[in-house]
């Protein structure tokens, strides 16, 4: 374990970006060689949309991997979660751009009508807030209320899942595989916080 995390040590935050960024140019080539399928817009939407899951999946399961498996890729956390946040502003755009053609009151009424865009964005808000706080400067002037504010990764992790489970019109294995990831990697967070909650509660009550 510890030449795993000599490993993890030496990858430097730049080659993150690096290989998150093969995504985005994949689908530049696929987009360009006609390889998308019948409806090339709704196929960049949906594979923007499900890179910055993989990318919001990969930045939650770094407490856990360091908590269970003693795998310590916490300084790659940040660039995991900007790259989530990078592919869902681009998820967001291409719907803006190319599915409602900056038409704002088309786009008002399409969220009313689907209660799925709505988690959506309710998500992208909480992103954005995690994102802009992603600093030095935020963590210090924060303090103590920069790590509750950032938890509100797990809400938004279980909002852009059923952002995308309502999204589909079949659910398939690799979506509810997703889905469940996301709920196994919120109970490790939740459970833990219970049992210290209760261990509080009994000891204050025998006091």
């Amino acid at each position: 374990m510890q030449s795993v995390n000599a490993f993890l040590r030496r990858i430097p935050e730049w080659a993150v970006w690096l290989l998150g960024g093969l995504p985005l140019l994949l689908l530049g080539y696929d987009t360009l060689t006609g390889q998308l399928g019948v409806d090339p817009v709704r196929d960049i939407e949906h594979r923007l949309g499900r890179t910055a899951l993989y990318f919001l999946i990969a930045s939650l399961a770094v407490s856990p991997a360091r908590r269970l498996f003693r795998l310590n890729a916490t300084h790659l956390r940040r660039a995991l979660g900007l790259l989530c946040f990078s592919y869902a502003s681009l998820h967001l755009a291409a719907w803006v751009v190319f599915d409602m053609g900056l038409l704002w009151p088309q786009m008002l009424r399409d969220v009313i009508k689907r209660p799925y865009l709505i988690f959506g964005m309710a998500s992208f808000v909480i992103l954005i807030l995690l994102a802009i706080t992603s600093n030095r400067i935020s963590i210090r002037r924060l303090g103590r209320g920069w790590g509750r504010l950032h938890k509100l990764v797990y809400p938004a992790a279980v909002l852009a899942s059923l952002h995308w489970l309502w999204a589909l019109k079949l659910w398939t294995a690799w979506p509810l595989f997703c889905a469940g990831t996301i709920l196994l990697l919120l109970s490790l967070r939740v459970l833990p916080l219970l049992r210290m909650t209760q261990k509080l509660y009994i000891n204050n009550n025998t006091m």
